[in-house]
Parts: C-alpha cells; structure tokens; sequence
C-alpha cells in the first residue's frame, strides 16, 4: 500500500500540474475516442499501450475481457456499452484480450479453478471459445492452445457485443467500428483481427483500410 500512496502523492506533486488544463476541460465532460474493453489482469495499462490521455479511452475491465450477451441478467458490462455506444457515441469498441491469460487457462481446465465458483460461472461466457480453437487446429495443444483460445475468446466476446440492438444500429449505419485486439504483453505487440483474412494479423502489418472496416452485424431477428 505504501508504494501506491507514494504514487499519488507523486501524481498530484509533479504529474497533475502538468496536466492541469487538461483536467479543468474534462471538467465539462469527456468525449472518448474509443470504448477499450479488456481484462482486469494487472499486466495490460490500456492507457500505456495506446499512448491515450485521460478522456480518450472509455474503459472497461472484468476477468477474461468478457461480455454477457443481450438479455443476460443486469451487468455492469452491458450498461457501459449502453453508456459509450448512446450517450458518448464513441466511433470504436476494442474488445482486447492478452497474452497468458489467467481466465482463459481455467476455460481451458475449470478443474483449476477448485473452489472459485463465482470464477467458473463468469468464465461461461467464454466457454464456446475452446472448442473453436480445437476445431480449427485439432493438433495445438500447451501455450499454443492457450493463445489459439484467447483469440478466439476475443472474436466470442465480438459476437455477443453484436447481439445489442443499439451495437447493430450503430454498425449498420457506419457509426460504430469494432476491433478484436490481442495484445501480447512480452513483446510489445498487439495483434488485431483481420476479418478479410479471418486471422489475427500484426497490427503494423495490417492496412489501415482493412483495420478500420466494420465486422458486419449478425441479421436482426
């Protein structure tokens, strides 16, 4: 707690003046650039890996970057995606997994998660993710499974985000983009879906023309 403490007080001695104006504008409100929906695992600082400054990223975090679909009981995920897409009319929502993901490995063995059951409920909404990433490559199994499931979480969690009618109206009328993003913490690097291609590409490697095109919303019911 000690080095916590150290950090604000840093924070208000030498980081807040300079930022100061800043601040006394977000004071008026905040117009994000984008909502950033990610995990809650202490190794991803969405605001470091984008380079982003208070008021550009709408973030939202849980375990496992997951997003119970439309319908599902009240949840503090689906009122923040009401809240961005509605109220801040934000233009794109990354839905950005991570590298050696704790969540995905128990997906992967629930057996590991012992007595954790409020873990194991909330990991469902990622349970259809291993079974994709077995039946694309049969053969993959250890660190190669876990990152093949962590992708395929991400393009789940891209499914359930289009299940929200307001997600739908905004895709269909090119108001809303939205991005699947795995960032591998070690590296440095963030992989980024290539819908075209159906694979996830280096983000450097990729056209912005391809990065930017909007994953087309399911048919309405």
């Amino acid at each position: 707690m000690t080095r916590i403490i150290q950090g604000v007080n840093a924070f208000r001695d030498k980081v807040f003046g300079e930022k100061q104006s800043l601040f006394e504008q977000l004071r008026d409100g905040q117009r994000p650039l984008a909502m950033f929906i990610t995990c809650a695992d202490s190794r991803i600082d969405p605001n470091l890996l984008t380079q982003t400054e208070p008021g550009e990223l709408f973030v939202q975090r849980n375990a496992g970057n997951l997003i119970p679909p439309f319908g599902s009981p009240a949840n503090g995920e689906a009122a923040g995606i009401e809240y961005a897409v509605h109220h801040l009319a934000v233009r794109d929502i990354i839905v950005c997994g991570h590298s050696q993901c704790g969540a995905m490995q128990g997906v992967i063995n629930p057996a590991s998660l012992g007595s954790m059951e409020s873990v194991a409920a909330w990991l469902q909404f990622a349970a259809p993710c291993v079974e994709r990433a077995r039946s694309r490559s049969p053969e993959v199994g250890g660190a190669k499974l876990v990152q093949a499931v962590i992708e395929q979480n991400v393009l789940v969690q891209i499914e359930h985000l289009k299940s929200y009618p307001l997600v739908q109206d905004a895709v269909a009328s090119q108001r809303l983009r939205l991005h699947a993003w795995v960032y591998q913490f070690e590296h440095g690097e963030v992989l980024a879906y290539d819908a075209n291609d159906d694979h996830f590409v280096s983000l450097p490697e990729s056209t912005r023309h391809k990065l930017l095109m909007p994953i087309s919303p399911p048919d309405a019911p």
